[in-house]
């Protein structure tokens, strides 16, 4: 089956068939956009598109975006529907009514007040947020049909939806003074990641189509990025504690999956995480004011000898010619969108040439 954004998809997926099984075809994965006239370059639908219950309008937008953009490689067009970073905890009981929608951005206010004789944890499937949502992903896969696929949410699970519903100074507190309420808080709310991603699953016909994350990955199965950004709050033992049993658990669910590792301060956890045999690939972030990609060839070169695989940022075509000289070409996928098509096609002939 080919796509109408992508008449090269079955292609493209071989390539990723390639990557999540450590080989290489003739090159590494290059994920990259081109727009179709380089001086007035279409844009996809702003951030939270659709959360106002215009679902025609996103779908409209973002075709008119594909229709005016090359999907180059193993890039493969897909809509990203998004109720703002904390969205997972808007489907939680007792959530609905505390949500707080601004133009750009969307988050919840905290409702725990205190965890004695709270209610259990529990995904909401009356939540007027988780309705729209499931109805946002099947209207869109109507729609997009032969088309494009649709991104699988961004998932803010375990203690990061604690952190959401409860504050980030008293959950840090917590953590001190009632761990063992926290370990039970969580076993209750990590029955959410699965049962929403099966909901997703479904509605958004990825069965058929297959998943793609907001990190453009994409496979034939159960794919999804995780991540906890939590972590950059608390220190080794706490980790091995709360937050290490949800990822595992979350990777045995999937098929294949990528780790979101964001900012130095979550490096400490780095050595754990490379030891989780279900992650296949690590994103990592240096965060805004950090030294860029290029300079953490150290951080990239553990994680790659450790068997995982990486998502990596270039700055142009130059410093791509860098990282696959120090990396090498398995388990490497490059995300780097260019002006034209010749500049795409110049990189990627020289991977293939130096592969």
């Amino acid at each position: 089956m080919e796509l109408e954004y992508k008449p090269d998809f079955s292609i493209a997926k071989k390539y990723w068939d390639a990557f999540w099984n450590g080989g290489v075809i003739d090159r590494p994965v290059l994920i990259s956009t081109v727009p179709k006239n380089p001086e007035n370059p279409v844009s996809p639908p702003p951030y939270m598109s659709g959360i106002d219950g215009d679902f025609e309008k996103t779908v409209h937008l973002f075709e008119q975006y594909a229709k005016n953009t090359y999907f180059a490689c193993e890039k493969i067009p897909s809509l990203s529907i998004a109720f703002g970073p904390d969205e997972v905890s808007y489907f939680i009981k007792g959530a609905e009514k505390r949500i707080v929608v601004e133009s750009d951005t969307a988050w919840i206010e905290p409702f725990v007040n205190t965890w004695d004789n709270f209610p259990v944890l529990e995904l909401d499937p009356k939540d007027k947020w988780y309705k729209k949502l499931i109805s946002f992903y099947r209207y869109t896969a109507e729609k997009s049909e032969g088309k494009f696929l649709i991104d699988m949410l961004d998932f803010h699970t375990h203690l990061d939806a604690l952190r959401a519903i409860r504050g980030t100074e008293k959950l840090c507190i917590d953590l001190i003074d009632c761990p063992d309420e926290i370990e039970k808080r969580l076993l209750e709310i990590r029955k959410i990641f699965s049962q929403l991603y099966m909901e997703i699953y479904k509605a958004g016909n990825m069965e058929k189509w297959g998943t793609i994350g907001w990190i453009s990955f994409y496979y034939k199965g159960k794919f999804a990025t995780i991540q906890c950004d939590f972590i950059c709050m608390v220190g080794r033992d706490v980790f091995r504690r709360f937050v290490l049993p949800a990822i595992e658990e979350e990777t045995d669910f999937l098929d294949h999956s990528i780790f979101h590792l964001d900012g130095p301060a979550a490096l400490v956890h780095l050595d754990d995480l490379l030891s989780v045999k279900r992650i296949d690939a690590i994103q990592w972030v240096p965060g805004a004011g950090s030294r860029p990609h290029i300079e953490w060839l150290d951080v990239l070169k553990k994680i790659k000898g450790s068997g995982k695989g990486l998502i990596i940022y270039p700055e142009d075509a130059d410093e791509i010619k860098i990282f696959h000289k120090e990396l090498g070409p398995e388990r490497i996928a490059y995300q780097i969108d260019f002006r034209t098509m010749e500049e795409m096609e110049s990189i990627r002939n020289w991977l293939e040439k130096n592969t």
